[in-house]
């Protein structure tokens, strides 16, 4: 069986385990604190992020989300989330870069930083100027994607795909740092309760980071 090294948080893994969960890959969890640079850790990937998907009985150890869902993909026909014709793919794959590169960037690693990290790791206090920037980017990203919403039956276009999973991933942990005003964004809210509501993000909602409660609505179901 796959071992998954993670920690709760890390948006790369969420979009990672919400691929496993809807193509059914069985995967044990591995807590893995990036931070900590264990030489364990580091061996399996050089790179000291996670997720890491390794098989010990076959020597085999992935590393980076994307080449990691992109080798699913290739590997395990189930459910394909990278789907349709060559521009729809491209499409996805688009999308997919602009949540883990410019999303990352904006709104969800500052959150971690300013709500995890500093809480406990390095023991200091949030910076309220860091979170009044990163909620106003994050604003501009809600409003792309309200549009994408209103124009597209998914994130993508007519199927689910690894875009939805990828911009729900990065959503989700930046909801349980309490970090989210849905306010004027209810196109948004209401996919992603959708996505909430599938099978595969059940064991996200039931996760919990030590020391950072989630707020009370993180694992509701209703707007």
């Amino acid at each position: 069986m796959w071992q998954l090294y993670q920690f709760p948080l890390c948006p790369f893994s969420r979009k990672l385990r919400l691929l496993m969960g809807e193509k059914n890959i069985a995967y044990e969890l591995v807590r893995e604190n990036p931070w900590e640079g264990r030489d364990e850790f580091w061996h399996l990937n050089p790179a000291g992020r996670t997720p890491v998907l390794h098989d010990a009985g076959r020597g085999t150890a992935l590393s980076d989300s994307q080449a990691i869902c992109e080798y699913l993909e290739e590997t395990v026909e189930r459910n394909p989330m990278i789907n349709g014709s060559a521009l729809q793919r491209a499409e996805i794959r688009r999308l997919v870069a602009l949540f883990d590169d410019n999303f990352y960037a904006d709104v969800t690693e500052p959150a971690l930083h300013e709500k995890m990290k500093k809480r406990i790791v390095l023991r200091q206090s949030p910076d309220a100027q860091v979170l009044r920037q990163m909620g106003r980017l994050l604003h501009g990203h809600l409003d792309y994607i309200d549009w994408l919403v209103d124009t597209r039956q998914w994130l993508a276009g007519a199927q689910l795909s690894l875009a939805d999973l990828t911009c729900a991933a990065h959503l989700s942990v930046v909801e349980y740092l309490g970090a989210i005003d849905w306010k004027g964004h209810e196109q948004t809210q209401g996919w992603y309760m959708v996505m909430k509501s599938r099978p595969s993000f059940r064991p996200l909602l039931s996760e919990k980071m030590e020391g950072i409660p989630p707020p009370r609505e993180y694992a509701s179901l209703d707007l």
